[in-house]
């Protein structure tokens, strides 16, 4: 008897719906139910030979758990150890080896040191940074937000240089990165399951959280057909890369590009209340199909993971930019893919930004100015706001040479635009993936 387990923590939809689609197709010798965990002990195995797992991003002991049963034999969906190492700014820089549009994008300093270091520990570290480079590259607005969090957590729209200094004052420790907007004209949030099963959903996410999925693609005729075999393309194309069974990742798309915006989250909203029955009815049975063949493909013993093809043939030394069209190794199913869509035109270069006028605030010399307050639902702005880049000739130190002293919190109002959003995120709160 081959048993699948589901490790989730306050879902309640999906996990018994997934559990009673698996046990419902009757398949000879296969069983799903809860993960029961009564101890963990180094190199012994376990009972499942599926763990899909939901939780083990907030919880770090699960994740240990998770390791040592995909050491001993256990197919976990996803991959522990590949979670553990992945991160946005990373998966952005390989989708752009990929061939795939992904908003300009660069790494920030955190704005406090982390724990355990001091001013030499950035001694490497330039100062001032190139500060009017960087926003000639990305341009304004833009979105700054946690180069390894999800669930929208801690994500700032910025207008210019100086609102950015002003918001990264509060980030703490975090490490940011600094986003191109993409006004768009469409937007789309896509399940892919077992690298080779993706439903497109069409997603509004300036709607309340209840309307989202309440929403249908702008584009019509043969431009829409292209534009879905173009997404399913990418989908596809990317969770082969990156090696995950169970992924969401979101597209907008403007000028009919779709832009890769977010495709970091392995334990995906699959709650039938947010995205609706028929998603989830999509959803639970593309899962209780791909955790029932991951059954029948695990030896026990043997490793059992699925490895994305940028480990495989990084390991034969095969450049990221070649693994544009790769197969899925065993024991995962082998992908196929959609037809392969006409080359996209290049994004569009933002304008360049007019010659700095403006000095930022020095960390240390920080104006009483109230925590700017980050976006609720990182919602793009209708039009694209032109502004000049300031570049300071000493920036915060937080961003150049990472602040000595943290700031202290000031509270005057700050005018911020209609689509910066409510309440600050508390500043060490712990980010989490989604």
């Amino acid at each position: 008897m081959k048993k699948i387990g589901i490790l989730f923590g306050m879902e309640n939809t999906f996990p018994n719906a997934f559990i009673e689609r698996v046990n419902s197709k009757g398949e000879d010798g296969i069983i799903a139910e809860a993960v029961t965990i009564d101890k963990v002990i180094q190199a012994a195995p376990n009972e499942y030979a599926v763990i899909i797992d939901r939780i083990s991003q907030d919880v770090p002991f699960y994740r240990s758990f998770l390791k040592n049963a995909a050491l001993t034999g256990t197919a976990v969906i996803n991959n522990p150890f590949w979670w553990s190492a992945d991160e946005k700014f990373f998966n952005n820089a390989l989708a752009e080896k990929l061939g795939i549009p992904v908003p300009k994008t660069v790494l920030l300093p955190s704005k406090q040191r982390p724990d355990n270091t001091s001013e030499t520990s950035f001694r490497n570290l330039a100062f001032p940074m190139a500060w009017e480079e960087i926003f000639q590259y990305v341009g304004f607005p833009a979105y700054m937000k946690p180069h390894d969090g999800g669930g929208w957590k801690s994500v700032y729209r910025v207008v210019n240089p100086q609102d950015m200094w002003i918001k990264h004052e509060e980030t703490g420790q975090l490490v940011m990165m600094l986003q191109e907007e993409i006004v768009f004209d469409d937007y789309v949030r896509c399940y892919c399951i077992g690298q080779k099963d993706v439903l497109v959903m069409p997603y509004e996410p300036r709607n309340p959280h209840h309307l989202r999925y309440a929403a249908d693609l702008k584009a019509q005729g043969e431009e829409r057909e292209k534009l879905l075999e173009t997404i399913k393309d990418y989908t596809l194309k990317l969770n082969i890369a990156l090696g995950y069974d169970f992924n969401t990742v979101e597209f907008a798309v403007r000028g009919g590009i779709p832009y890769a915006i977010d495709f970091c989250n392995p334990a995906p909203d699959a709650d039938i209340y947010s995205v609706g029955r028929d998603n989830f009815e999509w959803v639970v049975e593309a899962a209780a199909n791909m955790a029932i063949e991951r059954a029948k493909a695990q030896v026990p013993g043997q490793i059992n993971l699925t490895w994305g093809t940028f480990i495989n043939q990084a390991v034969n030394g095969i450049p990221a930019a070649a693994q544009a069209a790769p197969a899925v190794e065993a024991p995962a199913p082998a992908a196929k893919s959609a037809a392969k869509p006409a080359e996209p035109a290049k994004p569009k270069t933002p304008a360049k930004t007019a010659k700095t006028a403006e000095k930022a605030p020095a960390a240390a010399k920080a104006p009483k100015a109230a925590a700017a307050k980050p976006v609720k639902e990182a919602t793009p702005s209708a039009t694209e706001v032109k502004v000049k880049a300031v570049t300071p000739k000493k920036p915060a130190k937080s961003l150049g040479a990472i602040a000595t002293e943290p700031i202290a919190e000031a509270e005057p109002k700050i005018p911020t635009t209609k689509a910066a959003a409510t309440k600050a995120p508390a500043k060490n709160s712990k980010l989490k993936k989604s």
